[in-house]
């Protein structure tokens, strides 16, 4: 991890790349508004197409580049977990499941006695 003494490098150029961003997402909705009457697959693509180009924009900047270690770095550290085998999971699905059960009928079996006694008061 990068040490919090460092100073990021900033680009002049940041919030010019960040106004091509927002451009470039307008164009794609008002596109896509505009262009109704053609294909929706067409639209879809065209839309994909300049996202991932407002996307690469967007990763050009300081914030972008942060995005991206922080992302690269996340996935390191999901693959150092250790997920549950399937027995595992099974397991501990049928406990929980269980006591979800378990739960409902004593809450039911309170709610039908409070339901009884109280309705020996109001009679």
């Amino acid at each position: 991890m990068k040490s919090n003494a460092e100073a990021p490098e900033s680009s002049s150029f940041d919030g010019l790349k960040w106004a091509v961003v927002v451009l470039l997402v307008s164009v794609a909705v008002a596109g896509n508004l505009y262009f109704s009457e053609y294909p929706l697959l067409y639209r879809t693509v065209a839309v994909v197409a300049v996202g991932v180009v407002a996307a690469l924009v967007a990763l050009k900047t300081e914030k972008g580049r942060r995005f991206a270690d922080m992302a690269a770095e996340s996935r390191n550290e999901i693959r150092k977990v250790v997920w549950p085998t399937k027995q595992e999971t099974t397991q501990t699905t049928m406990i929980v499941l269980a006591a979800v059960l378990f739960m409902g009928l004593v809450l039911w079996g309170l709610d039908s006695l409070l339901s009884w006694l109280i309705s020996m008061f109001i009679r």
